[in-house]
């Protein structure tokens, strides 16, 4: 993936490079570059499974998305995401990876993850995370 400067906020329906553009600011760790790339409005869908550790449910808008980004140093000690492989149909981007997650303790493993991304204008508007909530607890716990 190209970690170099991000593209222009796409018009239309180019969307895969918006969701590209998306996960480049996610690895600078960009908030703002992360956020032009979101709807206003956005919902960002995390498994329910991980609301105990401040990390499940739905967030809303920008203000939602910085509040759960703000909340990972708090269970996590990093994480990395690599995507690696970008289906698209319609307003849709599906995208499947791993994310090398490390824990408090310094413990790292390597979680699969599928995100599915809705896109408008442009812009997503929601994007949603779902992974084995079982095993990333057990992470978060060692």
């Amino acid at each position: 993936m190209n970690t170099e400067a991000d593209p222009p906020v796409p018009h239309g329906t180019d969307h895969l490079a918006t969701i590209h553009a998306a996960y480049c600011a996610f690895h600078r760790r960009d908030v703002e570059a992360l956020l032009a790339r979101l709807d206003p409005a956005i919902e960002w869908v995390h498994p329910a499974g991980m609301a105990d550790h401040g990390l499940g449910g739905t967030r809303h808008g920008h203000a939602g998305v910085r509040e759960f980004l703000a909340g990972v140093p708090a269970v996590l000690g990093g994480m990395r995401l690599e995507p690696r492989e970008f289906i698209t149909s319609g307003n849709r981007v599906v995208v499947f990876g791993v994310r090398r997650v490390t824990s408090l303790s310094g413990r790292t493993e390597t979680l699969d993850f599928v995100h599915s991304w809705t896109l408008r204008d442009g812009r997503a508007v929601r994007m949603e995370d779902i992974f084995d909530t079982v095993r990333f607890v057990r992470l978060i716990e060692s």
